[in-house]
Parts: structure tokens; sequence; C-alpha cells
């Protein structure tokens, strides 16, 4: 794992291509935040969902974010391995963090009711912290999962991740925290800036392996 970081930064492109990527991402997520801000003080509309009228909210906090944050910190321990794939996903995860806040901002929604909210257990340890319940329109947290299987090298993996991509919007769609278009729209949203960064790197020529 660290040989494969090691002869990455001995490439001066790849270094290049990570401060760009990083001089990207740091921005774009300041900006996510403060629109996230700014989105749970706008009042929307509330989407008829005829799956959601089926049951009562369920609280899956604990059990979706053990999933996510597992998800994660498995995703970074692959794509140590796949530098160029590392790049990948910080490229796809700012266009997706602009698409959101395009999408957030075109169609301003209030949440489902009878919802439970998600309330992120890492960052109520450490106290501060909003919970949010307008950042509608598609899940993040599903498209994120996504957007790994995506990166994923090897099919036992991209099972994994798939799997996990299907529980995390299952979970959101029953704790009543996204509408069930929102978790539906999630992978197509993440699918889109995947293609998108792919293709800018193709036409540069540049092999993801």
């Amino acid at each position: 794992m660290l040989a494969d970081i090691r002869n990455a930064w001995r490439d001066p492109a790849w270094r290049v291509e990570l401060a760009a990527s990083c001089a990207v991402l740091i921005p774009v997520l300041f900006a996510l935040t403060h629109f996230l801000d700014a989105v749970e003080e706008r009042h929307g509309v509330a989407l008829p969902d005829p799956v959601l009228v089926l049951f009562p909210a369920v609280n899956l906090t604990w059990v979706t974010f053990l999933v996510i944050y597992a998800g994660l910190i498995a995703a970074l321990a692959v794509l140590l391995r796949h530098p160029r794939r590392l790049l990948l996903v910080f490229q796809a995860y700012s266009v997706m963090a602009i698409l959101r806040i395009a999408a957030m901002y075109l169609a301003p929604l209030d949440p489902p009711p009878g919802i439970i909210e998600l309330r992120d257990p890492f960052v109520e340890f450490f106290g501060g912290g909003r919970t949010l319940t307008r950042d509608l329109f598609f899940s993040g947290h599903t498209s994120t999962m996504f957007l790994l299987f995506l990166v994923m090298p090897g099919g036992r993996l991209r099972i994994a991740f798939a799997c996990a991509t299907v529980f995390v919007g299952l979970c959101v769609v029953l704790q009543h925290v996204h509408y069930t278009v929102d978790v539906f729209a999630a992978p197509f949203f993440a699918y889109g800036a995947y293609m998108i960064v792919l293709g800018i790197c193709k036409r540069r020529g540049v092999l993801v392996n």
C-alpha cells in the first residue's frame, strides 16, 4: 500500500494533479457546507411519497453510519493502492457536490413527514455540528456509496459497495430522512459525476487503473 503511494509521489504529474484536485475539492466542500446551512433556513415543498406513507419512520442512525464509515475506511485502504483511482474519487466527488448544490438550489424541499433526524454520531461525539433535514433532492450518503462502488477495482469489492449503497438507501428511506425519489436519483447523479471526470481523463490520455 505505502509503496504504491510512494511511487505515485515520485511522479510529478500525479503530485500536480493531486494539488489541483484538492484545490478544487476543499473550496467546493466549504461552499457545500455553507450552502447546506442556508438551505436549512429556507422553506420548500413537501413531496407526496406513496412509499413513505406505508410505514412509520424507524431510527436506523447508528447502523447507517456504521456502514457509511466502515465503507469510507475500507475505500481509503483500497484506494491508497490505486492512487489514480483516489484522484478520480476526489475529482468526481467535487463534481457531485456541485451537482448537489445546483439541485438543491433549483428544487427547495421540506423534509418528509415523520422524519427521524439522521444525527452523525461522530460529529455529536466531538460536539457541535448542525443536523441537516433539507439536504434533499438526491441523497448525499447514497450517492457517495455508489461513487465508491464505481471506482472500486475488482468484482468482490464492487459487490460489497453495491450492497452498501442499497443498504444505506433503504435506511434513509425507512428513517424518512429522504424521499424515495431522492434515493433513486442518487446513483444517476453519482454516475454522471463519475463519467464527466472519466471522460476528461480519457481526453487527456490519462489511464485509470
